[in-house]
């Protein structure tokens, strides 16, 4: 079993904006003056320089582009409703905004399909919209892929009953907690685990600051130390800048890299940067559109692939 990939599927948008229906509770999103077009054409510059970095580093990126038609602002970040197992499994989530429903597409699927990816089954849990319970693919979902353990942050978009669901169908043990920003001086969700933590091969960037409940923390590092995992801690403020929306890939011969931002990068300080050097290197990129307006960053943009 590997936790981490060569393999990324990428949307590039057509019609990139804030999305007024994730707004209500990711709190990440701000808005920008620009004009529509001009939004879409510096997300879509943001994206194609990212993606070129990816593959000069030796990454397989499977570029697919969004459909305009669609009306999906928020499709750049596909990772919240698909991801892909080893055993050749799909799974397919159910997603909070209405709008965000329509970025589900077998096309995808079936393109990756034409690259010589097998998929054996799809586990289906979008049918969980219909009672308005919700769960956003790696987004809310932190896979140990190795250690078969699940991290996960409640949120309305996190869904307990359909976390349990998802372990007992792909054989993981769930570790819960709450994890809180602070928003107007008041204590709320944060929408996604994604935003507050980060999981390699052998270490863990996190905000455990974030969580307030005492036992639920201790848990969290409890099983990050049992796993020999390095934990390595991020502040709110840096969270705030992305710090925590990381994912770790392989290019090259092999070689790993810690794929973020560039404004995650430069919230880092150098003791940081050192603990993570010591694990893999940094390869970071200017999402600054991208975060500013869709409340996401480096690591929801890319969607690991498994064969």
């Amino acid at each position: 079993m590997q936790q981490i990939t060569n393999q990324l599927l990428m949307i590039r948008p057509a019609d990139f904006r804030m999305n007024e229906e994730t707004a209500v509770n990711n709190y990440f999103q701000q808005e920008l003056s620009n004009t529509p077009l001009e939004i879409t054409e510096l997300a879509q510059k943001e994206f194609d320089e990212f993606v070129n970095k990816l593959k000069n580093a030796g990454i397989q990126v499977k570029v697919i582009n969004d459909l305009k038609d669609n009306n999906t602002p928020d499709s750049i970040f596909p990772n919240n409703w698909i991801s892909f197992h080893e055993n050749g499994t799909v799974a397919l989530y159910p997603m909070f905004a209405e709008n965000r429903r329509r970025e589900r597409r077998m096309d995808v699927i079936d393109e990756l399909r034409q690259e010589g990816i097998q998929f054996n089954k799809i586990v289906d849990y979008t049918a969980a919209e219909k009672d308005n319970l919700f769960l956003e693919g790696t987004g809310s979902l932190l896979l140990d892929r190795v250690n078969k353990k699940v991290y996960c942050a409640l949120s309305v978009r996190a869904d307990k009953k359909l976390i349990e669901q998802f372990c007992k169908d792909f054989h993981y043990s769930p570790i819960l907690f709450t994890a809180y920003q602070t928003v107007a001086d008041q204590r709320k969700a944060i929408y996604h685990t994604n935003v507050m933590m980060a999981l390699g091969e052998s270490f863990a960037v996190i905000c455990l600051d974030t969580i307030d409940n005492e036992n639920e923390k201790q848990e969290v590092i409890q099983n990050l130390k049992e796993d020999n995992k390095a934990i390595i801690e991020i502040t709110e403020q840096q969270m705030h800048s992305f710090a925590g929306n990381m994912l770790q890939v392989k290019g090259y011969n092999g070689q790993k890299h810690l794929v973020m931002s560039q404004q995650a990068f430069e919230s880092l300080n150098k003791d940081q940067i050192n603990e993570i050097k010591k694990h893999c290197s940094i390869l970071s990129s200017d999402l600054k559109t991208i975060e500013t307006l869709g409340g996401g960053s480096a690591r929801c943009m890319m969607a690991e692939v498994f064969k």
